[in-house]
Protein backbone atom coordinates (compact mmCIF):
# COMPACT_ATOMS: atom_id res chain seq x y z
CA UNK A 1 0.00 0.00 0.00
CA UNK A 2 1.63 3.00 -1.09
CA UNK A 3 1.60 6.54 0.64
CA UNK A 4 -1.26 8.32 -1.47
CA UNK A 5 -3.91 5.24 -1.06
CA UNK A 6 -3.47 5.60 3.09
CA UNK A 7 -4.13 9.17 2.56
CA UNK A 8 -6.30 10.13 0.51
CA UNK A 9 -7.28 13.76 1.10
CA UNK A 10 -3.65 14.35 1.30
CA UNK A 11 -3.84 13.96 -2.54
CA UNK A 12 -7.43 15.50 -3.23
CA UNK A 13 -5.61 18.72 -1.41
CA UNK A 14 -2.42 18.76 -3.41
CA UNK A 15 -4.61 18.42 -6.35
CA UNK A 16 -7.09 21.17 -5.17
CA UNK A 17 -3.67 23.50 -4.02
CA UNK A 18 -2.57 22.94 -8.01
CA UNK A 19 -5.27 23.13 -9.50
CA UNK A 20 -6.07 27.08 -7.74
CA UNK A 21 -2.56 28.17 -8.66
CA UNK A 22 -3.17 27.32 -11.93
CA UNK A 23 -6.32 28.87 -12.32
CA UNK A 24 -4.99 32.02 -10.58
CA UNK A 25 -2.10 32.47 -13.34
CA UNK A 26 -4.19 31.87 -15.75
CA UNK A 27 -5.47 35.66 -16.87
CA UNK A 28 -8.98 36.21 -17.71
CA UNK A 29 -10.30 37.00 -21.48
CA UNK A 30 -9.82 40.01 -22.35
CA UNK A 31 -13.69 41.17 -23.62
CA UNK A 32 -13.62 43.61 -26.20
CA UNK A 33 -16.38 46.08 -26.27
CA UNK A 34 -18.23 46.09 -29.42
CA UNK A 35 -18.94 50.11 -30.37
CA UNK A 36 -21.66 51.62 -32.17
CA UNK A 37 -18.48 53.71 -34.39
CA UNK A 38 -14.62 53.71 -34.12
CA UNK A 39 -13.41 57.38 -34.24
CA UNK A 40 -11.02 57.81 -37.01
CA UNK A 41 -12.79 55.57 -39.26
CA UNK A 42 -15.68 55.40 -41.43
CA UNK A 43 -18.49 53.20 -40.93
CA UNK A 44 -20.26 51.29 -43.79
CA UNK A 45 -22.92 48.73 -44.22
CA UNK A 46 -22.73 45.71 -47.14
CA UNK A 47 -23.91 48.25 -49.43
CA UNK A 48 -21.56 50.70 -48.45
CA UNK A 49 -18.51 48.04 -49.09
CA UNK A 50 -19.80 47.50 -52.77
CA UNK A 51 -20.27 51.22 -53.35
CA UNK A 52 -16.43 51.93 -52.29
CA UNK A 53 -15.23 48.86 -53.68
CA UNK A 54 -16.79 50.37 -57.10
CA UNK A 55 -15.32 53.74 -56.40
CA UNK A 56 -12.01 52.57 -55.36
CA UNK A 57 -9.97 50.16 -57.19
CA UNK A 58 -7.16 50.11 -54.84
CA UNK A 59 -9.60 49.60 -51.88
CA UNK A 60 -7.43 46.72 -49.36
CA UNK A 61 -10.07 44.65 -47.38
CA UNK A 62 -8.57 43.19 -44.27
CA UNK A 63 -10.47 39.84 -42.74
CA UNK A 64 -9.42 40.06 -39.43
CA UNK A 65 -11.98 36.71 -38.61
CA UNK A 66 -9.23 33.62 -37.52
CA UNK A 67 -8.19 31.17 -40.45
CA UNK A 68 -11.23 28.43 -38.93
CA UNK A 69 -13.88 31.46 -39.82
CA UNK A 70 -12.15 31.96 -43.18
CA UNK A 71 -12.52 28.46 -44.45
CA UNK A 72 -15.91 28.74 -44.31
CA UNK A 73 -15.86 31.50 -46.52
CA UNK A 74 -15.05 35.49 -47.25
CA UNK A 75 -15.30 38.49 -49.10
CA UNK A 76 -13.79 37.94 -52.52
CA UNK A 77 -10.51 40.02 -52.39
CA UNK A 78 -9.92 40.28 -48.96
CA UNK A 79 -6.49 39.33 -46.92
CA UNK A 80 -6.50 37.46 -44.22
CA UNK A 81 -4.81 39.13 -41.18
CA UNK A 82 -6.19 38.09 -37.85
CA UNK A 83 -6.66 40.40 -35.28
CA UNK A 84 -3.98 37.88 -33.14
CA UNK A 85 -1.50 38.65 -35.63
CA UNK A 86 -2.13 42.09 -36.35
CA UNK A 87 0.46 45.04 -35.44
CA UNK A 88 2.63 47.93 -37.50
CA UNK A 89 4.93 45.49 -39.16
CA UNK A 90 1.87 42.53 -40.46
CA UNK A 91 -0.25 45.77 -41.58
CA UNK A 92 2.83 47.39 -43.53
CA UNK A 93 3.41 43.95 -45.35
CA UNK A 94 -0.73 44.43 -47.20
CA UNK A 95 -0.69 48.70 -46.87
CA UNK A 96 2.03 49.84 -49.30
CA UNK A 97 1.28 53.44 -47.87
CA UNK A 98 -0.37 54.94 -44.60
CA UNK A 99 -2.88 56.64 -46.83
CA UNK A 100 -4.36 53.52 -48.56
CA UNK A 101 -7.83 52.98 -48.65
CA UNK A 102 -8.65 50.50 -46.20
CA UNK A 103 -11.97 48.25 -44.96
CA UNK A 104 -11.61 45.46 -41.83
CA UNK A 105 -14.15 43.38 -41.43
CA UNK A 106 -14.98 40.64 -39.27
CA UNK A 107 -18.32 37.86 -38.39
CA UNK A 108 -20.42 40.18 -37.37
CA UNK A 109 -21.48 42.91 -34.80
CA UNK A 110 -20.94 40.44 -31.97
CA UNK A 111 -17.07 39.69 -33.04
CA UNK A 112 -14.60 41.72 -31.66
CA UNK A 113 -11.76 41.31 -33.61
CA UNK A 114 -12.26 43.77 -36.39
CA UNK A 115 -12.48 46.46 -33.55
CA UNK A 116 -8.91 44.90 -32.17
CA UNK A 117 -7.55 45.20 -35.44
CA UNK A 118 -8.86 48.72 -36.46
CA UNK A 119 -7.86 50.42 -33.38
CA UNK A 120 -4.29 48.71 -34.23
CA UNK A 121 -4.09 50.11 -37.78
CA UNK A 122 -5.18 53.56 -35.92
CA UNK A 123 -1.97 53.32 -33.85
CA UNK A 124 0.32 52.72 -36.32
CA UNK A 125 -0.59 56.00 -38.22
CA UNK A 126 -3.42 54.54 -40.87
CA UNK A 127 -5.66 57.49 -41.55
CA UNK A 128 -7.65 56.30 -44.68
CA UNK A 129 -10.15 53.65 -42.72
CA UNK A 130 -13.44 51.77 -43.38
CA UNK A 131 -14.59 49.64 -40.88
CA UNK A 132 -17.30 47.36 -41.92
CA UNK A 133 -19.25 46.62 -37.93
CA UNK A 134 -21.96 43.97 -40.12
CA UNK A 135 -19.18 42.15 -41.28
CA UNK A 136 -19.54 38.55 -42.99
CA UNK A 137 -22.79 37.55 -40.93
CA UNK A 138 -24.11 41.17 -42.43
CA UNK A 139 -22.78 40.07 -45.77
CA UNK A 140 -24.15 36.36 -46.03
CA UNK A 141 -27.56 37.64 -45.16
CA UNK A 142 -28.07 39.24 -47.52
CA UNK A 143 -26.75 37.04 -50.43
CA UNK A 144 -23.80 38.72 -51.69
CA UNK A 145 -21.00 36.71 -53.16
CA UNK A 146 -18.20 34.97 -51.04
CA UNK A 147 -16.07 32.73 -51.84
CA UNK A 148 -15.70 29.51 -50.26
CA UNK A 149 -13.29 27.07 -49.98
Amino acid sequence: MNWFSRYPSVLFGLVFILYSELAAATPPAVKVVIPDKIPGTTLVNAEGVIALAAKTPDLIIIDARIEGDRKHGYIEGSVSLPDLQTNCSSLAKVIPKKSSPVLLYCNGVNCGRSVTSTNIALKCGYTNLYWFRGGYEEWIAKNYPIVAN
